[in-house]
């Protein structure tokens, strides 16, 4: 059984982390390519509609077909961070809104990552919104689905 723990990362952060059986350079690659990002999705709102790199960095935009609520739509993102050196790795890209998704993977062994990802809402422009709409609650959930749907690849 997979267990997912949940990260302190301060006020308006959610984040969530689960060591995985596999090696961060291949975690990180799989993240770092927005193509594959559906295959990573436990919340079932990411869609196989991609356009942009296939390898993302710093500055970088990609757009993805999402769905919630049953209605489809587009999202650009802008990669703000990318660290791809040493034994910790970082990738982290906003949202039109300012709310921003962060996935960082810190190397325990040649084959074993701690990877965390967060929600970072503090920085949206009406972060209040995303509390009163429980979208808050909802990617709390996503986040720990798609975490265990990772772990559960490489078990």
């Amino acid at each position: 059984m997979t267990t997912v723990s949940t990260v302190d990362r301060g006020d308006r952060v959610i984040a969530r982390r689960v060591t995985v059986n596999a090696p961060a350079d291949d975690l990180f690659a799989q993240v770092a390519d927005p193509h594959r990002h559906g295959e990573l999705d436990g919340s079932g709102t990411v869609k196989d509609t991609v356009k942009g790199p296939t390898t993302l960095s710093r500055g970088a935009k990609f757009s993805v077909g999402m769905k919630q609520f049953g209605v489809p739509y587009r999202i650009t993102s802008t990669v703000t961070e990318f660290t791809d050196t040493g034994d910790t790795k970082v990738i982290e890209w906003q949202h039109p809104l300012g709310h921003k998704w962060r996935w960082e993977f810190v190397a325990v062994g040649p084959s074993s990552t701690e990877v965390t990802e967060s929600f970072v809402y503090g920085t949206a422009k009406i972060p209040k919104m995303l509390e009163v709409t429980k979208q808050t609650a909802q990617n709390a959930n996503g986040i720990t689905k798609t975490l265990e749907k990772l772990a559960a690849r490489y078990s």
